[in-house]
C-alpha cells in the first residue's frame, strides 16, 4: 500500500544524490549504547548543523566593513574579519586616494556590529563614501556625454549572441561601430537588448546581448537615462557565432537620473559581475552549448548567492572557467552520466580532442579522481567498479577466485556478490589488482565536485526535479517556459547555515526514502526520530499568523523538510500498527506547525488513530477542536464534521451541531447496469458495454449519458480539465510583477502558487478579472491564452488532452457566474480543491451560445465517496452547479 505523503517526499527530493556527506553520522548509532551517558545525543549529526540550538545563541550579524550578514559565533566573525580588513586595506592602498577614507584608521573596537534583519540577494559593495553610491569613476564619466575607453567601471567585454535570429547577418568587421536597442516585445525574452549597426544609420540588428547580462543593463536603459555604445573587437570564422564587442555607457540627453540609489548601484554591480565571470576568462565561440548552459548555471549561482558560499567554494568554482574546453566538456558529460565510475578506456565524445589531457587537467583541480594503479583502489569502491566490468570479466575473475570455471548461469548482480564474498583467503593488494588489470584506469566525479555542483543545481532551480536536461529541453523547443519578470529583493536563503540546515534535511529525506524501497525499518526509524528530534527540539514554533504561514521562504527551511518526512513515517507507523508512536508524531506536528494547510490531514488522522487504541472521547474531542481550526479546509474538514456526527451521539454529546444538515444533505444518485468482466476485490472493475466491448465504469456512465441519459456530450477528465481553464482563464493574473515569485527562468508557476499568499499578493487584480468572467469575458480569455501562450508549460494546464473547441463549448455551458465561483475559489485555495472533482464533465447546447453542464462521480459497486469528493460535490452544488453521483450495478 502507498504511503500518503511518499510521492510528495519524492518530488521534494528529486534526482537522488551519489554521495551524502553526511551519511555515515545519519545512520550511526542505529544500536544505542547499552550504558549512555546521562543526557545523551541519539542524533550523532554534526551540531553546528542539526542543533543550532547547542552551537552558539548569538544571531546572525552585520559586518560593519563589507555590510555581509554573518552567523553570529566568534569563529565566523574574526575569520571573515581578517579577510575583510584586509581586502579593504589592499584596494584603498592600489587605487586613488577616495575624497572621504570610511574604512581608514579603524581598530576592532571601532567596528559596531548589528543585528541583520535583511540581506540582499546581490553581492555587498565595498564603497569609499556612505552618501555615494555610484562607483567614484562611473558617476565622474557618467558628468560628460562621452566615456573614456579607459575607464574600467564603465567599460564591459561582452559578445552578441542569437546571429541567426538578427535582421542582417552579412559579414561585420573588426572594429564596426555598434549600439544598443531595448526591444521589450520580444516574446523569449521581455529584457531583451538588440546589438544594432550603427554606422550607416540603418539600424540593423546584428544580434543581442546574452541573456544573463541583458537583465541588468535593460533596466538601466529603461529606468536610468543610460546609453551603451561600442565596437566589435574579433571577427569568429562562422557568420553565426558568437561575436567578442567591447561596450562602453553614457548618460543620454532624455533627462536628469539618480545614479546614487541603491537598485541602480546593485545593477551597474551586477553586470560587472557578469562580466567577470562569464565573459572575461573564457573564449565561448568555441565552447558547444552544453557547456556554455553550465557555465551559465554557475555564474548566476555566483552572482545571486555570493552570501551562501564561502571563499574556497567560490575559488573553487571560478577555476572552472580556467579549465580548458576539453576538460570543462568531459566534466559536464560524466556528471550527468549514472555511474558513478566509468572506464578512461571507453570514454569518447565527438566534441572532445584529447580525452587524456582533460583528465589530467579535472584530475589536477579536483573535479575527479583518478586510479591508476591498484593500490588507490579502496574497497569501498569495489562494488560499484565491478559493475562496469560485462559479465564474461566477472566470470573471469570469479574463476580465478574460485580456482575453477563456470558462473554460467549466474546474473550480473549475483556473480559480483560473489566474487565479494569469496574474497575473504585473498590478500587485498592481489584482488584489486586482478580486478584493475581488467578495468583498466578508471574515473568518477569527485564528492567535493558533486557536493558542489549539486548545491549549485539547487540553488538555481530552486527543486530537485530538475537539473541541466532543462536547457537541453529548451534549447530543443521541446519545454517554452512562461514570459514573467523575476523581481528580486529577498533572497530564498537568508544565510549559509540556514542552507547548510535545508541541505542536511534533505539528505535525512533521501536515506528515508531509500530505506522504505529497501524495507530497512531500522533506518526508517532513525530518520523519523531524527526529523522528530529536529522539529521538537531545534526549531521555534511557528508564528500562527497568515503572513508567516503563507511566506514562501518557509518551503526552503529544514523544517518544512522534515515535516515531511515525519508525515511518511506517520503512515507508515500506522502500516505497522504503531499506534501510539504515529499519535506522538502528529501532536509534535500540530504543535510547531501552527498556520499549515496540512493541520487538516494531521488532525484527521489524529482522530483516527486515538479511536484505533479505544480513546473515543479523546478523539472526538481532538475532531471538534480540529473544526475551529481556519486552516483545516476542504475534504480534511468535511472528514472532521462526518466523524463528529458520528462519534459524538448521545450520551456523549447531546446537542446536534449546527452543520449536520448541510453535511448530511442528500447527493443525487443514478444507477447504471453493466455486465462485468472481472470481480476480483481490489482490482479495478471492467464492463462489457452494449456494444460488447469492454471498458471501465467511467466509460459505461458516458455511454449511458451519450444515450438514454440525455444526450449529453462529455469527457472523463476529473480535476484535469477545470485547471486546464483556471491556468487559460487567469493566465495574466498568475504571471504579473510580483516581487520574490520568480527567481529562475525555468519556472511554471510563481513559487507561491497553491499558498495562502498568492491570493492575498493579488487580490485586487484577481477581484477585477474574475468580476470579467462573472460578466462573460471568459471566451475572450481562454481563446486569448490558448492562441498566445499554446505550448508553455504551465502549472496545471494541459494541452494536450483537449481541443480548444472543446474548452470553449464546457466555458459557454458552464456560464460567467459559476466559472467566477470555481476560479477565484482555485485562487484562494488551490492547494485544498486541486484535486478530488468529479470524474465526469458533461455538457449541452439550448441553442448557439447557452446550455448546461452536469458534474458526475462514477463509483462501482464497492466504492465510496471520499471525504474530498464529497466535499466537491457539495460545495459545487452551493455554486450552483448540478452534480450527481452514478453507481454502477453488475448485471
Amino acid at each position: 500500500m502507498a504511503l500518503s505523503g511518499r510521492e510528495s517526499l519524492t518530488r521534494l527530493i528529486g534526482k537522488p544524490r551519489r554521495f551524502l556527506p553526511n551519511r555515515h553520522s545519519i545512520l550511526s548509532d542505529l544500536n544505542p549504547n547499552p550504558n549512555p551517558n546521562p543526557n545523551p545525543n541519539p542524533y550523532p549529526i554534526q551540531v553546528s548543523l542539526l542543533n543550532p540550538s547547542q552551537a552558539d545563541k548569538n544571531d546572525d550579524v552585520e559586518c560593519p566593513v563589507c555590510g555581509r550578514n554573518l552567523p553570529g559565533d566568534n569563529r565566523h566573525i574574526n575569520s571573515h574579519l581578517d579577510a575583510c580588513l584586509f581586502r579593504s586595506q589592499s584596494q584603498s592602498q592600489s587605487q586613488p586616494k577616495p575624497r572621504k577614507r570610511k574604512f581608514s584608521q579603524r581598530t576592532l573596537l571601532q567596528l559596531n556590529f548589528t543585528l541583520s534583519n535583511s540581506n540582499s540577494v546581490l553581492p555587498p559593495q565595498n564603497n569609499d563614501s556612505e552618501e555615494e553610491q555610484v562607483p567614484e569613476k562611473l558617476e565622474a564619466e557618467l558628468s560628460s556625454t562621452n566615456i573614456s575607453t579607459s575607464s574600467s567601471e564603465a567599460t564591459l567585454q561582452t559578445f552578441i549572441v542569437g546571429r541567426k535570429y538578427a535582421d542582417n547577418t552579412e559579414e561585420i568587421c573588426s572594429g564596426t561601430p555598434i549600439s544598443l536597442l531595448r526591444d521589450p516585445l520580444n516574446v523569449k525574452d521581455p529584457n531583451a537588448v538588440k546589438v544594432v549597426s550603427a554606422d550607416s544609420g540603418s539600424c540593423k540588428s546584428l544580434g543581442f546581448l546574452p541573456r544573463v547580462l541583458a537583465q541588468y543593463l535593460s533596466p538601466l536603459i529603461d529606468n536610468y537615462c543610460i546609453g551603451f555604445r561600442g565596437h566589435v573587437t574579433s571577427v569568429p570564422k562562422l557568420s553565426h557565432d558568437i561575436v567578442p564587442i567591447q561596450i562602453m555607457c553614457f548618460r543620454t540627453s532624455d533627462g536628469e537620473s539618480k545614479y546614487a540609489d541603491e537598485t541602480f548601484r546593485c545593477l551597474w554591480n551586477n553586470a560587472q559581475c557578469v562580466v567577470e565571470y562569464a565573459f572575461a576568462s573564457r573564449n565561448p565561440p568555441s565552447s558547444v552549448k552544453y557547456q556554455l548552459n553550465f557555465c551559465l548555471m554557475l555564474q548566476e549561482v555566483l552572482i545571486k548567492n555570493t552570501h551562501l558560499l564561502t571563499e574556497d567554494e567560490k575559488t573553487y568554482m571560478e577555476s572552472f572557467t580556467l579549465l580548458s574546453n576539453d576538460s570543462q566538456r568531459l566534466f559536464i558529460r560524466l556528471y550527468t552520466r549514472k555511474g558513478p565510475w566509468f572506464r578512461t578506456s571507453s570514454i569518447s565524445y565527438s566534441e572532445i580532442v584529447d580525452t587524456q589531457e582533460a583528465i589530467k587537467g579535472l584530475a589536477e583541480k579536483e573535479y575527479i579522481h583518478l586510479i591508476e594503479d591498484a593500490n588507490q583502489l579502496c574497497e569501498s569502491d569495489v562494488n560499484d567498479i565491478l559493475n562496469i566490468l560485462s559479465i564474461s570479466e566477472l566470470r573471469e575473475i570469479w574463476s580465478i577466485l574460485l580456482k575453477k570455471s563456470g558462473g554460467h548461469g549466474m546474473k550480473k548482480q549475483h556473480l559480483i556478490s560473489s566474487i565479494l564474498s569469496t574474497n575473504a583467503g585473498i590478500p587485498w593488494p592481489q584482488l584489486s589488482t586482478i580486478i584493475l588489470d581488467r578495468t583498466g584506469s578508471c574515473v568518477r566525479i569527485s564528492s567535493k565536485a558533486e557536493s558542489i555542483m549539486w548545491r549549485n543545481e539547487r540553488l538555481f532551480f530552486l527543486n530537485g526535479e530538475q537539473d541541466l536536461s532543462s536547457f537541453l529541453l529548451v534549447d530543443m523547443g521541446k519545454i517554452k517556459y512562461p514570459a514573467y519578470n523575476c523581481i528580486i529583493s529577498k533572497p530564498i536563503f537568508s544565510n549559509r547555515r540556514n542552507l547548510l540546515l535545508y541541505e542536511e534535511a534533505i539528505e535525512v529525506a533521501q536515506i528515508m526514502d531509500e530505506a522504505l524501497d529497501a524495507n530497512k525499518i531500522d533506518v526508517i526509524l532513525r530518520c523519523i526520530k531524527i526529523a522528530e528530534s529536529c522539529l521538537c527540539t531545534d526549531f521555534p514554533i511557528q508564528s500562527a499568523t497568515s503572513e508567516s504561514a503563507s511566506s514562501i521562504h518557509r518551503l526552503f527551511t529544514a523544517s518544512w523538510v522534515y515535516s515531511k518526512v515525519v508525515t511518511v513515517g506517520i503512515s507508515f507507523l500506522e502500516q505497522e500498527r504503531r499506534y501510539t508512536d504515529a499519535i506522538n508524531l502528529l501532536k509534535c506536528l500540530l504543535s510547531v506547525f501552527t498556520s499549515d494547510v496540512r493541520r487538516g490531514y494531521w488532525t484527521l488522522r489524529l482522530s483516527v488513530d486515538l479511536e484505533h487504541l479505544g480513546c473515543i472521547n479523546e478523539s472526538l474531542q481532538v475532531a471538534e477542536n480540529g473544526l475551529l481550526d481556519p486552516w483545516i479546509r476542504a475534504g480534511s474538514r468535511m472528514g472532521l464534521q462526518r466523524r463528529v456526527l458520528r462519534l459524538g451521539k448521545p450520551p456523549r454529546r447531546w446537542k446536534v451541531p449546527s452543520f449536520s444538515r448541510s453535511v448530511l444533505r442528500k447527493i443525487p444518485e443514478v444507477f447504471v447496469q453493466g455486465r462485468p468482466l472481472n470481480s476480483e476485490l481490489g482490482g479495478k472493475n471492467r464492463y462489457y458495454n452494449e456494444e460488447g466491448k469492454q471498458c471501465g465504469v467511467e466509460e459505461l456512465a458516458l455511454h449511458y449519458y451519450a444515450g438514454e441519459g440525455g444526450e449529453w456530450q462529455g469527457v472523463h477528465a476529473e480535476s484535469g480539465i477545470w485547471l486546464t481553464i483556471f491556468g487559460l482563464l487567469m493566465w495574466d493574473v498568475i504571471y504579473t510583477d510580483v516581487p520574490n515569485v520568480f527567481y529562475t527562468r525555468f519556472q511554471n508557476a510563481p513559487l507561491d502558487f497553491g499558498t495562502d499568499s498568492f491570493y492575498t499578493a493579488r487580490k485586487s487584480s484577481i477581484e477585477s478579472h474574475v468580476q470579467q468572467i462573472r460578466d462573460g469575458m471568459a471566451e475572450v480569455f481562454l481563446i486569448k491564452s490558448w492562441e498566445t501562450h499554446i505550448g508553455t508549460v504551465c502549472r496545471g494546464v494541459n494541452w494536450d488532452c483537449h481541443s480548444l473547441d472543446e474548452l470553449r463549448a464546457v466555458v459557454t455551458c458552464v456560464g460567467g457566474t459559476c466559472l467566477a465561483s470555481l476560479c477565484k475559489l482555485l485562487a484562494q485555495d488551490y492547494r485544498s480543491w486541486s484535486s478530488g472533482m468529479p470524474d465526469l464533465l458533461l455538457w449541452r447546447f439550448h441553442g448557439e451560445y447557452s446550455g448546461e453542464v452536469k458534474l458526475v462521480e462514477v463509483k462501482g459497486p464497492r466504492d465510496r465517496l471520499s471525504e474530498q469528493q464529497r466535499a466537491w460535490l457539495l460545495l459545487l452544488m452551493d455554486c450552483g452547479f448540478t452534480v450527481e453521483v452514478c453507481k454502477v450495478k453488475p448485471l
